[in-house]
């Protein structure tokens, strides 16, 4: 288990770690609910999914780099997006800063499985939030507990650029449509 990380220190500038940037970009999908009797005859609904991207890069495309250089098996396109709609009571904002009813223990879901499930391969973080920085750290794949993801981050972000892509995430779609 790597360090855990100090909230007292997180306030404090360290020079020599970069500052990341993230977004929340909304992958839109369409898919037919996979209940296998009843598939020709249920509805295509709308299923978003969620995806972190840091410093323009899907956090997928990292995770597989990440376990794929390591030799880590399997690797590579196991995760996919948070989707919002697959859990009942999840509050994006709370949830991204480390308040989320899905975080299990004191790690959130930062990605899961592909097939969309949360408790199916999640990737989970430490998300520490200051005044000034928010901290995605001590990742781990709990259903792989001997993979080390010691090296794999730590993120750190502003907290106004963090909370700015949040509210981005969160805020209502509006129709142009008059």
């Amino acid at each position: 288990m790597g360090p855990q990380p100090q909230t007292e220190a997180l306030s404090e500038p360290d020079f020599g770690m970069a500052i990341n940037k993230i977004q929340f970009d909304i992958q839109v999908e369409f898919r037919r609910p996979r209940r296998w009797l009843l598939a020709d005859m249920l509805p295509i609904v709308r299923c978003d999914r969620i995806m972190p991207c840091i410093d323009s890069v899907p956090l997928t495309d990292l995770i597989d780099r990440f376990e794929l250089e390591a030799g880590m098996r399997p690797a590579g396109g196991a995760y996919g997006g948070l989707i919002p709609a697959y859990s009942r009571c999840l509050r994006l904002d709370d949830h991204f800063h480390g308040r989320s009813t899905m975080a299990t223990g004191s790690k959130t879901p930062v990605l899961v499985c592909e097939c969309g499930e949360w408790g199916c391969w999640p990737l989970l973080a430490e998300i520490t939030v200051t005044d000034d920085l928010v901290l995605w750290d001590c990742a781990e794949q709990p259903d792989r507990r001997a993979r080390d993801y010691g090296t794999f981050g730590p993120f750190r972000f502003d907290r106004k650029q963090y909370d700015h892509a949040l509210r981005n995430l969160i805020k209502p779609i509006r129709s142009d449509i008059a």
